[in-house]
C-alpha cells in the first residue's frame, strides 16, 4: 500500500468512526488515544500467548497473530493522529525523516 493509498484509507476509517461518534471532539481525540493502550495491550497479550507464558492458557497466539496486533496498534496510532489533525500525513512524515536523521545519521 503506498503512501497515499494509507492516509486515504486512514481518512475513511476516520470518517466511518466519526460517524458512529456521539462525543464532543476533544473527547473523541481522547478516546482514539486511549484506544491505544487497549491496543498495545493485545500486543502483550498475544506475545505472552505466543511464549506460552501462561500456564493457565499455553500456546494460545502465534507470531502472526504478534504481527496482526502490530499493525493493529500502528492503524489505531494513525487513525488517532488524523483525529487530532488533517495535517496528519505530513506531521507523520516530518517525524519520520527527523527520526531516521538522527537514528540513522553517518558517523
Amino acid at each position: 500500500m503506498d503512501d497515499d493509498r494509507t492516509w486515504t484509507t486512514v481518512d475513511q476509517l476516520h470518517a466511518w468512526l466519526g460517524a458512529s461518534h456521539t462525543l464532543p471532539p476533544q473527547e473523541d481525540v481522547l478516546m482514539r488515544i486511549l484506544k491505544l493502550s487497549e491496543e498495545v495491550g493485545e500486543v502483550a497479550q498475544a506475545v505472552i500467548g505466543a511464549t506460552g507464558q501462561n500456564p493457565r492458557k499455553g500456546t494460545s497466539h502465534t507470531w502472526q497473530d504478534v504481527e496482526a496486533e502490530l499493525c493493529d496498534v500502528i492503524v489505531t496510532a494513525m487513525v488517532a493522529l488524523r483525529t487530532l489533525t488533517p495535517d496528519a500525513p505530513a506531521i507523520f512524515a516530518a517525524h519520520l525523516d527527523r527520526v531516521a536523521d538522527r537514528s540513522l545519521a553517518k558517523e
